[in-house]
């Protein structure tokens, strides 16, 4: 008993999705369309609002989806657009703490004073540059440095004159050259020699020598107090020098000190400043002084390693809060580092070394982090979550942890920290955080969740196309036309797999773009028009289709075996997808089953040598539920069956051929041959009923593409589950066929319906006696499972 397929068959208009053109025509004129943020996502539009508007501590947000879904830029832009009517932060420094030079105090000034009281500090040290050592040339200065030199010398002069006149009142000459003082006895009214001496008497020698010793003495006496005369010497000169920089340098301090009367911080610096100024001035002085001058030292250098503040972050008045992405969220990218020197190999480093990180430049704004790879960063996450928490910015650098433990460190002055976290991830690590940190719903309170996919409306739609335009413009093209823009929009309907729904991966659709400019700029056109975009599809088809061709070729030539034709029984042709890279692709596969006498059920081949995951084996063991709730109501269901996808040599998941194997193996026990000119696919429950299955559309374009190959004769087709109906936005060359009646789309709700249209036959419904129609499909299989457990039983099978 033959049956009719075309009551299961789709027609043409089901086959690929109706875009509104009117829309599409009204966005590519409209200017408002280049403004459009976000495509669809209210659901993440609407937090992302809400985190960013909320002022109060621990709302920070995650923001929740897959790479590639534009959420990073959707986000980055809508958070500057959102960000630029708020005040630009403050400025912060790093000076010198002249008090304990390991610990720089960090000031607060306002956007742009920063970089203001870094200029008034630089011009400081010129000012100082340009008055010293002017001011110790300066006459009245040489006149008091004299003065205390003569002081020194009267002193030093008087003690010595007292000794010469004893010394003169008692015969005794003296002598003083290169600062070393002799005494020589007087004979005849000249200084004696050596050889004169040696011919006095020794009365009077003895009368000379007591008289030097005599001298001697009273010149040590004399000369006691010489240390202390020059300390005081030294002490008066040093007080001169330090008086004379300190009256040099007061007028400078004073005219800062009035600048910055209103900030406490600058004030207490200012007043630091004025010791460490006067002693730095001191230390070039003397280095002036020195005959061999230091050829490495610079005046200049030398005062703005102590003074000049270390802007640490810069901004203008007029800056909108800052919005920062920090790619590689490493310690010290994050929280600053200290940089080191080697001088005269030994490490060095001070206030001025001291670099911002991603937190100090988005401090007053947001900061943009990948949290996947911010765990994977020794410290980073502990050290992050307590910045939030105290609301303070520390640069305790793991020294000891990393490997520095011997080399002395800055530990700078914590700064107050007010920025809007903002992490990016994958669903799965955020509800791991749930799970594994107690702190993470404490500080990241809003959720910003991305769909997969987006619900086509005309405002999405409208927005698809402003972004599509605002990306040409960015690539200098004056436009698309209205036949291009509608083959994007299939194109992303194709990638969510939906007639309704625009795919969230927006950067594939950019990608496409951007292949059909290169194709549009090769033929020297100014917009980008349908051809292009069909180009640039055959050629990255063609790019990445190296195995699928492989395998085609491979049925082609017979290695693979796969029937286009006639009838067989235990035989159905399934359809398979493949990912391979960033490309999917349909192939058919054979599905074969075997039924015999025994009592094992249902063996699934792939599972028993392991290369069927759990899914594929799960949609397996189904089948026996099926078999046993459809037919053996009334006796046990008892029988031997095999069931294999052939020639399949890899891993195998999914349940999508149980649909498949079922129609298998129901031929074979039935004995009814199925159709070869027809592939199938679609998951089952126990009940029978046909499920939806994922990749529909490069299933049937692969058994479509084997069809067209071998010549299309009008019976070749394909059975899916009536629930993908939706899913269905097929290539243009099926659809032209299925238009044609030259292949054929079926869909299906029940098992029933698969059998009927693969073997042409009734399946046959139960009567209210609880029997099938004689002949009909289900009947046969009643019988032969009844047959085969009388067989196994012991009893006699019919």
């Amino acid at each position: 008993m033959s049956v009719d397929s075309k009551a299961f068959a789709l027609a043409t208009d089901a086959l690929t999705p109706t875009i509104n053109r009117r829309v599409i025509n009204s966005a590519l004129k409209d200017e408002q369309a280049l403004n459009a943020t976000f495509i669809g996502q209210e659901r993440a539009r609407e937090a992302l609002t809400f985190g960013l508007g909320i002022d109060a501590i621990g709302y920070n947000l995650y923001v929740m989806g897959e790479p590639a879904t534009g959420r990073f830029t959707l986000v980055k832009d809508y958070i500057e657009r959102q960000v630029a009517r708020l005040s630009s932060p403050d400025d912060w420094c790093y000076i010198n703490n002249f008090d304990e030079e390991r610990e720089p105090v960090a000031l607060r000034f306002p956007p742009g004073g920063g970089k203001v009281f870094q200029k008034d500090i630089a011009q400081l040290i010129d000012d100082v540059l340009d008055t010293f050592p002017v001011a110790f040339d300066n006459p009245g200065y040489q006149r008091k440095r004299a003065s205390i030199s003569r002081d020194f010398e009267q002193k030093y002069d008087e003690a010595i004159d007292a000794v010469e006149r004893y010394a003169n009142a008692n015969d005794i000459a003296m002598f003083e050259e290169s600062g070393a003082i002799t005494f020589v006895p007087i004979v005849d009214g000249k200084p004696a020699n050596d050889s004169h001496v040696a011919t006095l008497s020794k009365q009077q020698r003895q009368h000379f020598y007591t008289l030097v010793d005599e001298l001697e003495n009273r010149l040590s006496e004399g000369l006691l107090s010489l240390p202390a005369w020059k300390r005081e010497n030294s002490e008066r000169l040093r007080e001169l020098d330090r008086g004379t920089a300190e009256q040099g340098i007061k007028a400078l301090i004073k005219d800062l000190e009035h600048q910055y009367a209103a900030n406490l911080g600058v004030m207490k610096y200012l007043k630091q400043l004025k010791t460490a100024l006067v002693d730095a001035i001191l230390v070039i002085h003397q280095e002036e002084q020195k005959e061999e001058k230091s050829d490495d030292f610079d005046k200049k250098i030398f005062l703005e390693e102590q003074l000049l503040p270390n802007v640490l972050v810069a901004n203008k008045r007029d800056d909108a809060a800052p919005v920062i992405y920090e790619p590689n969220p490493t310690y010290q990218n994050l929280f600053g580092k200290i940089e080191y020197t080697n001088i005269h190999g030994s490490v060095f480093t001070n206030y001025r070394m001291i670099q911002p990180g991603a937190l100090h430049r988005a401090n007053g704004g947001y900061l943009l982090l990948d949290v996947d790879q911010l765990i994977e960063q020794p410290y980073v996450w502990e050290t992050l979550k307590l910045a939030i928490k105290s609301g303070r910015l520390r640069m305790d650098l793991p020294q000891q942890d990393v490997g520095m433990v011997n080399n002395i460190t800055l530990n700078p002055q914590p700064i107050d920290l007010t920025v809007k976290i903002v992490l990016l991830g994958s669903r799965d690590l955020y509800y791991t955080l749930q799970d594994f940190d107690d702190e993470f719903d404490e500080l990241f309170r809003v959720l910003v969740d991305f769909d997969l996919e987006i619900p086509v409306t005309r405002q999405t739609l409208f927005d698809f196309v402003g972004k599509i335009r605002a990306h040409l413009a960015s690539l200098g093209l004056k436009g698309i036309t209205a036949n291009a823009m509608c083959r994007l929009v299939q194109f992303s309907l194709r990638k969510a797999e939906h007639k309704e729904k625009l795919s969230a991966h927006f950067a594939e659709v950019i990608e496409l773009v951007n292949e059909a400019h290169y194709f549009c700029a090769m033929a020297g056109a100014s917009e980008i028009e349908l051809g292009h975009l069909i180009t640039a599809l055959d050629a990255k088809k063609r790019r990445t289709g190296r195995v699928s061709q492989t395998l085609l070729n491979d049925i082609k030539e017979g290695h693979v075996l796969i029937d286009t034709e006639n009838k067989a029984v235990g035989k159905v042709n399934g359809l398979t997808v493949l990912d391979v890279g960033d490309t999917a692709f349909g192939t058919p596969a054979r599905i074969t089953a075997t039924v015999f006498a025994g009592a094992s059920g249902v063996v699934d081949i792939e599972r028993e040598v392991e290369l069927g995951q759990p899914i594929h084996s799960k949609g397996v063991m189904l089948l026996n539920g099926y078999l046993g709730n459809k037919y053996a109501q009334h006796f046990p269901l008892t029988l031997s069956a095999n069931i294999a996808l052939e020639q399949s040599y890899g891993h195998i998941d999914g349940d999508s051929a149980s649909l498949g194997e079922l129609v298998a193996l129901i031929s074979a026990l039935t004995e009814i041959p199925c159709l070869q000119t027809l592939a199938i696919t679609g998951s089952i429950n126990q009940y029978g009923e046909v499920q939806a299955v994922g990749g529909v559309n490069e299933k049937i374009e692969g058994f479509f593409d084997l069809c067209q190959y071998r010549g299309l004769t009008g019976t070749q087709g394909v059975i899916i589950p009536k629930s993908n109906a939706i899913n269905l936005v097929l290539d243009a060359t099926v659809v032209d066929a299925v238009k044609k009646g030259l292949f054929h789309i079926y869909t299906v709700e029940t098992v029933d319906d698969a059998l009927t249209i693969l073997m042409q036959q009734e399946a046959g419904k139960l009567s209210s006696k609880g029997r099938y129609p004689k002949n009909s499909l289900n009947y046969h299989a009643v019988n032969r499972l009844y047959n085969i457990a009388l067989i196994v039983s012991g009893g006699d099978g019919e």
